[in-house]
């Protein structure tokens, strides 16, 4: 609870990426494409996954969700950074923080969680590939599927629901261009360690129950890997899980950097949040689409059935 007479404040003030006006237009520029740019690549992705039936594998039945998971999370952040990019008054009010914080939260955890998923895929199907048909069965995949977005949810809802009963009062500013939970700590007047400790303990469990599996599928894959005996069979192993890892490595890198560095508001951190939450949303479809000769095909087939002059 609040302690004294303190006014309990009704809005934050975000400060953003830069303070100068001619930093901030030429940021309104590069993040708008960025966002279109997103918002194409992965729409692309998901009516070419959608309408070729060449696609219609566990593989990219999964990377569909990754490409809905990214819309979502670029546009939990990005359109309100535009707008406050061309804003002179910069607030958002408490409940839009928390609004914006919990969609934050459940499309980043989701998406660790499918990443997850998707390694195991992977081992799968270079480590068992007689038995893939079998490991991955459609109910499987889709019980993985709802499984990520259940518990990237209870993530969100726990930790939300503990910072809608703090109390905010004097600081309003966030050193920041979005509303992060703990971003909101330091500006409660409440008691915040019952928080502080969920949040490490759900980010531990969240983060080492994701990440450990990734690092054991990889492990096994690399092993069997090395055991084939081809040039060219280790190549073609290689190339159906090259796209994954990259996508693993920008995710997970930038996440962890975000959040191990100690000081709210530097411009390290505000990078490497711009990286997992702006950058690799764009990245994952080209990854997926310049890597990949199966969805490269499919894009032409796609292209070449809507629109026979491509051909």
């Amino acid at each position: 609870m609040a302690s004294g007479n303190h006014s309990t404040i009704t809005e934050f003030l975000l400060l953003g990426l830069s303070t100068n006006p001619h930093v901030q237009a030429l940021l309104f520029v590069l993040f708008l494409n960025i966002y279109l740019l997103t918002i194409l690549g992965n729409l692309l992705l998901l009516v070419v996954i959608r309408a070729d039936s060449h696609l219609h594998t566990p593989m990219y039945f999964f990377l569909s969700h990754l490409s809905f998971l990214d819309l979502c999370l670029s546009s939990a952040t990005v359109p309100r950074m535009l707008k406050d990019l061309l804003s002179e008054i910069k607030t958002i009010s408490v409940r839009g923080c928390l609004a914006q914080g919990f969609f934050v939260f459940i499309t980043a955890g989701t998406e660790a969680f499918l990443l997850s998923v998707m390694a195991y895929d992977r081992y799968a199907a270079i480590c068992h590939p007689l038995l893939y048909g079998q490991m991955m069965r459609k109910q499987l995949c889709v019980q993985l599927v709802m499984g990520s977005w259940g518990l990237g949810f209870l993530n969100a809802l726990i930790n939300i629901l503990l910072a809608a009963n703090l109390d905010f009062c004097e600081n309003y500013t966030i050193s920041h261009y979005s509303c992060e939970v703990p971003s909101l700590f330091p500006l409660s007047c409440s008691d915040v360690s019952t928080n502080l400790l969920v949040l490490l303990c759900s980010s531990l469990l969240h983060g080492l129950g994701t990440f450990f599996p990734i690092i054991s599928s990889y492990a096994r894959i690399v092993s069997t890997i090395l055991s084939i005996s081809s040039t060219s069979g280790k190549s073609k192993s290689f190339s159906t899980c090259s796209s994954h890892l990259m996508a693993v490595i920008f995710f997970y890198g930038s996440g962890f950097l975000r959040y191990l560095m100690p000081t709210s508001g530097s411009p390290l951190k505000l990078i490497f949040s711009v990286q997992y939450g702006v950058i690799t949303p764009m990245l994952n479809p080209l990854i997926y689409s310049l890597k990949n000769k199966e969805v490269k095909a499919a894009v032409r087939r796609t292209l070449g059935k809507h629109f026979p002059c491509s051909r």
